[in-house]
């Protein structure tokens, strides 16, 4: 093929990444374009893997070798030739860093335009100096608040947090905010050595003993001689003392580790700064103001009544009228107002378009569902005002509820009129319906997938009869008629009040399958977690929900699952194994003895390059198999560890038929739709909702004979339709054991299929919050003022007003 500029399509020619099958197709520039297919058929290893992995290589085959160095490469793409390509842009689903500073106004960049006005055209108290738009950012050294550093909170504790049962000595654990294991002990140890009673009820000891214990910032180091025990010579030691206070404080603000950080903060208050009352800004900041108010009081407002309220003050500054304050400024500053505004209001308005103006410039990302941070990212682009461009969004209808859909597509094609191609991985049928070209991967998954059904307008599907697709795209019948489970009892949860909930009060049934239903930012996750919370009624509770189920490539599927102990197992009980002497922790690869001391057990080792970032390639000794020669020799039915971690669960599952602890594990994991997966596939490289059936299967495996709450967070996220029926089938078998299952969901065929409805609404952020109607889907349909009965209705058949 020849590279033509004027090709209006994409032509890929050889692809096989990941599991596709040296596949070709045509896809067209300057069109909406959605590739469907189901979990693990190789849609996004086309999309993603292929057509954005080799965009991305030839951007950066003209970056200097130096600027290289910077960016992070997604690395060449398995292809044969890829032409008729141009520049891409990747909205991927990512969960945001636990980043506090991180908020919608950072990352919209927003924040830096509502500076700029402060700074520019705010109202200044009368000689005060002109600040610079860094004033204003509690994110600098010119705009933190002193006492908070800019982040509007103060943490602090206290005695009856740090010591929770005052009965107990030292010795027996009454500071609890310590640490465990030997930490602890030497912290008790070097009291010890300092002349404290630490087997005296802490009731007993002297206050300023107590005081000194729980909150000096001194650091004496004291000698230690340790108890001798039992057959153990333990030698003097220096021991450093940190007070309880101190050592929490630490924790709280320097580690890494999740855990730990919420164990400090279960011994932490918090409360507004009292220097800055929250607002994170020096004074002199916060004494500026735009329409009668400073920028801490606008960043927290939601977009929508952001919008409204300086397009009313940009108004009064371009008339002359002025809130009565004095004007530091110049003469000009009603045009600089308007012009500022103008701009803020118009990027705010393609944030609200994509259903997100509930959100306010101050609320942390971490705090933002993936949906939402991708369509905060889309949102940004659309104001580029990038053109010729191919823009590759993951499912970007993710979280988002029907009516919210509808806007969404008609952002889609702005950016498709602008000029550029969308290009969307994506399950939703209305945004697939909607499409100019549909790109069918399949049939199945894995293995059984990796070529293209169908590549053409979407009405070509129907005659694709290998598509799983095909069925839920043309054959929309309504869901079929079934009995609804009665109540075995009730969970009320509430009055809560917690972001946009304001003293709701909630009753979820027992015994049945309960779908929590509402637009984005309604309050459904908030109401959801206030339950989980504070159950009491339902036994166990489980939360499942779509983080991932470990940050390194070293957690894999088999070892979340406990399928890996018993796998080592197995191949201790080989003769070969038992001959040598090897015991489990041989066939370990995170340990020394049986792996790969070259890579230490990764399968791949970082190569440095000259004036090029580090790349990843095959370690050179175990050709990434993770183990070294002698552990790889033994082997369990013709086959070595490595090559049983390379198996995928569906053929493990007939690998193990005849084991009955892997045959357990493998079962369930087949029945929530992952026979696909590798059993040594890495936790990094699985998506939030196989994470999330993950779980699900972990828990499914475990005999459970007690009545169990199960909640999860909108399950069928990331699910293609074919999908959704199996992890529905596996909830509706949960209920009819005698468990209970709360979903938060948008897809409205799962909820048509739940016993219970609670709706949330009517809109998001301060227009929702409330309890709009709750009962069976057929009563939820024919609600008065809920948002989410017509799209009920439409699945369960009927117009919702008969």
């Amino acid at each position: 093929m020849h590279d033509n500029p004027h090709d209006p399509y994409v032509r890929v020619r050889g692809a096989r990444e990941h599991n596709l099958a040296g596949v070709d197709v045509d896809i067209p520039r300057d069109a909406l374009v959605a590739f469907t297919g189901v979990s693990g058929s190789g849609k996004s290893s086309l999309a993603f893997g292929t057509i954005y992995a080799e965009a991305q290589r030839r951007y950066f085959e003209s970056v200097a070798p130096y600027a290289r160095r910077l960016i992070h490469q997604v690395g060449a793409p398995a292809v044969g030739e890829i032409t008729g390509l141009p520049p891409a842009v990747s909205l991927e689903q990512r969960r945001s860093s636990p980043n506090a500073r991180s908020s919608v106004g950072t990352v919209t960049t927003l924040s830096n335009s509502l500076r700029m006005l402060f700074s520019r055209a705010g109202r200044y108290p009368e000689g005060a100096e002109r600040l610079d738009s860094d004033a204003f950012s509690p994110n600098t050294a010119a705009g933190a608040c002193p006492s908070c550093h800019g982040l509007g909170l103060i943490h602090e504790t206290s005695e009856e947090l740090l010591v929770p049962d005052p009965e107990l000595s030292i010795r027996e654990g009454a500071v609890a905010a310590w640490p465990g294991a030997w930490q602890g002990k030497n912290l008790r140890d070097v009291l010890d050595a300092l002349g404290h009673d630490v087997d005296r009820p802490w009731r007993e000891l002297d206050a300023k003993d107590r005081e000194w214990i729980l909150f000096t910032e001194e650091q004496p180091v004291v000698t230690v001689h340790p108890v001798r025990e039992a057959g153990r010579i333990q030698r003097p030691y220096q021991g450093t003392y940190m007070s309880a206070r101190r050592y929490v404080m630490r924790t709280f603000s320097d580690s890494k580790s999740p855990t730990l950080r919420a164990k400090a903060e279960r011994f932490l208050t918090s409360a507004p700064c009292p220097v800055c009352g929250g607002g994170r800004l020096r004074p002199e900041a916060l004494a500026v103001t735009f329409g009668g108010r400073s920028i801490a009081e606008l960043a927290a407002l939601p977009l929508t009544a952001l919008a409204a309220l300086l397009s009313a003050a940009a108004a009064k500054e371009a008339d002359g009228t002025t809130d009565g304050t004095t004007v530091g400024s110049a003469v000009d500053d009603g045009e600089t107002a308007r012009v500022l505004t103008g701009d803020l209001v118009a990027r705010m308005a393609t944030v609200t378009e994509l259903g997100l103006g509930y959100l306010s410039l101050d609320r942390a990302t971490p705090t933002l569902s993936s949906g939402e941070l991708q369509r905060l990212r889309l949102a940004t682009q659309l104001r580029s005002g990038l053109f010729g461009v191919v823009y590759v969004l993951d499912e970007p209808s993710a979280g988002l509820h029907p009516a919210d859909t509808e806007a969404l597509l008609v952002v889609l094609d702005r950016l498709k009129a602008a000029g550029n191609s969308v290009f969307v991985v994506e399950h939703h049928l209305d945004v697939v319906r909607h499409a100019d070209w549909l790109v069918d991967v399949g049939p199945r998954a894995g293995v059984h997938g990796g070529r293209v059904l169908h590549s053409g307008p979407p009405s070509g599907l129907a005659g694709v009869e290998a598509s799983a697709t095909r069925r839920f795209l043309f054959d929309r019948a309504p869901a079929p008629a079934r009995e609804v489970r009665s109540p075995a009892g009730w969970l009320r949860t509430g009055p809560v009040t917690r972001h946009n909930l304001r003293a709701v009060d909630a009753a979820f049934p027992v015994g049945v399958l309960t779908a929590v239903t509402g637009v984005s930012g309604s309050g459904k996750s908030t109401l959801v977690g206030a339950l989980a919370e504070e159950v009491s009624g339902a036994g166990r509770l489980v939360t499942v929900d779509q983080r991932p189920i470990g940050r390194t490539p070293r957690s894999n599927l088999a070892t979340y699952t406990g399928l890996f102990d018993v796998v080592r197992k197995l191949f201790t009980e080989t003769e070969e194994a038992k001959a040598r002497g090897y015991k489990a922790g041989r066939f370990s690869f995170n340990v020394s003895g049986g792996r790969c001391e070259t890579c230490q057990g990764e399968g791949f080792v970082s190569v440095e390059l000259l004036f090029l970032p580090s790349t990843y390639a095959p370690c050179p000794d175990c050709r990434g198999a993770r183990y070294n020669p002698e552990t790889l020799q033994v082997r369990l039915r013709g086959l070595s560890i490595a090559e049983v971690l390379d198996l995928t669960v569906e053929s493990a599952a007939a690998f193990f038929a005849d084991t009955p602890a892997a045959a357990r594990s493998l079962t369930t994991l087949l029945d929530v739709g992952l026979g696909y997966l590798r059993l040594g596939q890495p936790a990094t490289e699985l998506s939030g909702g196989e994470a999330q059936r993950i779980k699900l299967a972990s828990e499914l495996q475990r005999p459970h004979r007690s009545p169990t709450l199960y909640v999860l967070d909108e399950p069928t996220t990331g699910l293609h339709p074919a999908d959704v029926e199996v992890l529905m089938r596996q909830l509706h078998g949960l209920v009819d054991a005698g468990h209970s299952v709360i979903v938060v969901e948008h897809d409205m065929d799962v909820v048509a299929t739940a016993d219970w409805v609670v709706d949330l609404g009517p809109g998001g952020g301060d227009e929702g919050g409330l309890v709009v109607a709750a009962g069976p889907p057929d009563r939820v349909a024919r609600a008065a003022g809920s948002r989410t009965a017509p799209y009920l209705a439409r699945a369960l058949g009927f117009d919702g007003r008969s």
